[in-house]
């Protein structure tokens, strides 16, 4: 079997809990080891283990506990808006205000148990997703072999390893039979590594020596027996883990929603406690003020913003999941739409993640079928247990080699790192081997060029060594293939005969970039998001592979570059450069901490141990369902396939229900804003509050509804092209500034009701609520779009009805028996024509409005 040469980088995470470093594991013999941890071949018995597992505890990486469904509904209240309504819907309780009350109380269930029951659900889907470590694994337990719960596992255990497992716990190899692991979900190494089980010389890095494998590492091939050293929590795995039980930091999303909820609770303070005041001082009554204050608290509280931005999460995960994406967390959609980086491994997102053979040619490296066919019978024939690169040459094409009958092999060993074959050939014996260049270099005295077989000598080595070179600068994984010619009378062959070898040529392999990866980073880039590459693979093959797809990678970033710069420097190299590579745990999250500090909403896309830290750190974590376990537990979306093109359909997915919940904060704010403007100027020189709680109540309730369906909404294409993080300053500045045109309507509404209809208080007070409730229900169509409403921009059919239904309701409802309760009278019909004038008149000028701040200010 062939080997794999060794990957020249090895990259190491962070520091296990205990360290590694009190015991020289690597190069220690059995026999120390067994002595070490009372044990021996038999293993330990029954009753040892179980001592040992009440010692050491379970062995499963430490993991951020679930929250139970109680604990996650109870969360939901912990939001400002809610408290807010809460304590306002306390209030009004206390005070007798039931109806005030329990309209509060609606808006809040509502909000609550949208937001609790999809974040629930998502969370169920994402268990179920496939576990990464086998439920058992293979023990030696008083010299029986049985099959144990992982967790059962125990320091001093013995255990069998074989091709398909997973390596269960941090284990020292004892023996081992052509054994390959793959550790990319540690390193990012894109080649699985060779293990043996000869004494390793004693170095601060042991836990990457080749006689370690570690927990959650894969093996590829062959078959080991190993000693059990760590487990749990002290494994390189449990380090890892122990940096994630800690709650994650809060998301860009989180911050937004944050920000303006508490810019709203201010602008609500300062309005309430001024109305109170005036309505106390002119009025004297300190019950109808508080009463009539309360209301206008819940009146300029976004109190469906909870709802509305439940309602649009909900739509969108369901959306998502359509496409084979899981939402753990219903924020992280959001984020989605905003990130405008991208940071991601290499291995499955750009690359096809498997091998394949790409070069084969011969010494001065021009293509050479001949080359081919002699590295497909060595891979052929071999009886060992074949190897990722063996299975590429086979892949590679079909070659018909019945008429070359197989005579012999020498199996793979990691002494000499060769595999030789003998064949029939041309009427006599052909000794195929394949194998590390450098080992087949020794073997051999010849080599062939153009059909003729000239002698190697000091001078030609050199050249033969650079063509290898040459190959590896390219990113390129290497085998030599050579031959020699025997007589038909031999029979048997050993591994004396691989000298005097003639050098045929060499295959290369690599693992190439998927053929949409180029079109799937530059429809991200149309999109405003620039693709970053952390790479725990060495610099070269990870440069190629990026300039392939389109990134400049021509001079990566690497791990040790990075431990010499101080922030400042890397947060420039983290905005300027494109690729890193040979990058720690530690280097992912400290790159992307950097471009966070810089102004960034940072995405992340990772599947490996190594990505877990930096998962969680991200404003989005994105990992795949074949995942290791503690990735898709730092995760917030799950993909089921891992594609560059199914983010891309997230990320406009994200911007479309962004789009859709600033529609509403940018319309409850302004909106609200304005009321509660003219509620101040009303109660200035009015002789009577202009409004009745209740009434103030229903209007915003009424209103509130009439918003249910604006996740339902179309968004403009062009809204979408550019990320869309949360902007609270212009939220503020489109308050302050479109806000108040409402109020010189509302004031207009005022001046025609007492000097035009000399209305009485209770005509006064259902004129107003007419008049409010159609401006603030019907601006939502022109505040939802940089466009001409209903020419250029329509709603969503299930927006128009609401908004019609809404505004119906407003003019029915003085008509009804509810009037008298609600301090409603019927309007005369001479009002109706200046109500239509009125709330036409304001819709136009607040189009005006809202172009001259687009062009003054734009619109994100």
């Amino acid at each position: 079997m062939l080997a794999a040469a060794k990957s020249p980088h090895r990259i190491e995470p962070k520091a296990p809990s205990k360290k590694w470093g009190d015991f020289d594991y690597a190069g220690s013999t059995p026999e120390v080891l067994y002595a070490k941890f009372r044990t021996s071949e038999a293993g330990l018995s029954e009753h040892e283990a179980v001592s040992r597992l009440r010692e050491y505890g379970p062995n499963e990486p430490v993991k951020k506990k679930r929250r139970g469904p109680l604990a996650q509904l109870l969360s939901k209240f912990v939001n400002p808006l809610i408290i807010v309504l809460i304590i306002v819907g306390a209030f009004s309780a206390i005070i007798g205000e039931i109806a005030g009350s329990v309209l509060i109380a609606a808006m809040i269930v509502l909000s609550v148990s949208i937001a609790f029951v999809q974040e629930y659900r998502s969370g169920k889907e994402a268990e179920k997703l496939a576990e990464m470590v086998r439920t058992t694994a293979s023990v030696v337990r008083g010299g029986k072999h049985r099959e144990i719960s992982i967790k059962k596992l125990v320091p001093g255990d013995v255990v069998n390893l074989a091709a398909g497992d997973l390596v269960p716990a941090d284990v020292r190899v004892l023996t081992c039979k052509d054994l390959f692991v793959n550790q990319s979900a540690l390193t990012g190494e894109s080649f699985p590594v060779d293990k043996c089980a000869v004494q390793a010389q004693p170095a601060a890095d042991q836990i990457w020596a080749g006689n370690i494998a570690l927990m959650g590492t894969s093996v590829v091939s062959g078959a080991a027996t190993a000693l059990v050293i760590k487990t749990g929590g002290d494994t390189q795995f449990g380090a890892v883990a122990h940096e994630l039980v800690e709650t994650r930091p809060p998301t860009s999303f989180d911050r937004g929603i944050h920000d303006f909820s508490w810019l709203m609770i201010r602008a609500m303070l300062v309005m309430v406690l001024a109305i109170f005041a005036i309505n106390a001082l002119f009025r004297g009554t300190l019950i109808e003020a508080f009463l009539f204050s309360l209301a206008v608290a819940v009146g300029l509280t976004p109190e469906m913003l909870p709802t509305i931005v439940a309602v649009n999460l909900s739509k969108g995960a369901s959306d998502l999941a359509k496409k084979k994406v899981i939402v753990k967390h219903l924020n992280s959609i959001q984020n989605f739409g905003a990130m405008d980086i991208l940071c991601t491994d290499k291995t499955g997102t750009l690359t096809l993640d498997q091998v394949v053979l790409v070069r084969h040619c011969d010494v001065n490296g021009a293509e050479d079928e001949t080359v081919m066919l002699h590295a497909y019978l060595n891979s052929f024939y071999q009886t060992g247990l074949k190897n990722l690169l063996d299975h590429a040459v086979i892949a590679h094409q079909k070659l018909a080699v019945k008429r070359y009958e197989k005579i012999d092999e020498m199996p793979f060993d990691f002494v000499r790192r060769v595999m030789s074959v003998v064949v029939n050939y041309d009427g006599g014996h052909r000794l195929i081997a394949k194998g590390a260049p450098e080992e087949i270099f020794k073997r051999c005295d010849r080599y062939e060029i153009q059909g003729k077989v000239l002698p190697i000598d000091s001078l030609h080595l050199p050249g033969l060594q650079a063509q290898v070179d040459k190959f590896n600068a390219e990113g390129f994984r290497v085998l030599a293939v050579a031959y020699k010619d025997t007589p038909a009378d031999r029979k048997v062959y050993s591994k004396d005969d691989e000298q005097n070898l003639v050098l045929k040529g060499y295959v290369a392999f690599l693992d190439p970039p998927k053929p949409s990866a180029k079109h799937a980073l530059d429809s991200l880039l149309a999109l405003g998001i620039r693709v970053k590459v952390l790479s725990g693979d060495n610099a070269t093959v990870t440069a190629k592979i990026c300039s392939e797809v389109g990134l400049d990678g021509a001079q990566p970033v690497t791990g040790d570059m990075i431990e010499a710069m101080d922030d400042a420097a890397l947060g420039d190299a983290a905005e300027n450069e494109s690729v890193f590579a040979r990058m720690s745990p530690m280097q992912k999250e400290r790159v992307i901490r950097a471009l966070q500090k810089k102004g960034h909403v940072v995405g992340f896309l990772g599947d490996g141990i190594n990505d877990a830290a930096s998962l969680k750190v991200a404003d989005v974590g994105i990992s795949v369902n074949n995942a290791v376990d503690i990735a898709k537990e730092s995760a917030e979306l799950i993909l089921l396939e891992k594609d560059l093109n199914v983010l891309r359909d997230g990320v406009i997915g994200g911007r479309r229900i962004f789009a859709n919940i600033i529609k509403y904060v940018r319309m409850g704010s302004s909106s609200n804003f304005g009321n509660m403007v003219s509620l101040t100027g009303a109660s200035l020189f009015l002789p009577f509050v202009p409004m009745a709680p209740i009434q103030v109540l229903l209007n915003n309730f009424l209103y509130d509804l009439s918003q249910v369906t604006i996740p339902t909404d179309n968004v403009d294409p062009e809204y979408l092209k550019t990320p869309k993080p949360w902007n609270v300053r212009s939220i503020k500045r489109f308050m302050v500034m479109i806000g108040p045109i409402s109020s010189i309507f509302d004031f207009l509404t005022f001046g025609i009701g007492l000097y035009l209809f000399h209305a009485p208080v209770d005509l006064f007070r259902t004129f107003w609520f007419i008049e409010s409730l159609w401006t603030q229900t019907l601006v939502i169509h022109v505040i939802r779009t940089a466009k001409k409403p209903m020419v250029e921009s329509m709603a969503s059919l299930p927006l128009r009805l609401t908004s019609l239904l809404i505004i119906l309701t407003g003019l029915v409802i003085p008509l009804t028996p509810l009037a008298g309760p609600l301090g409603f009278i019927r309007p005369p019909l001479t009002w109706y024509p200046v109500l239509i004038g009125l709330v036409a008149l304001y819709l136009a000028i607040t189009q005006v409005f809202k172009e001259w701040f687009i062009k003054k200010y734009g619109y994100d």
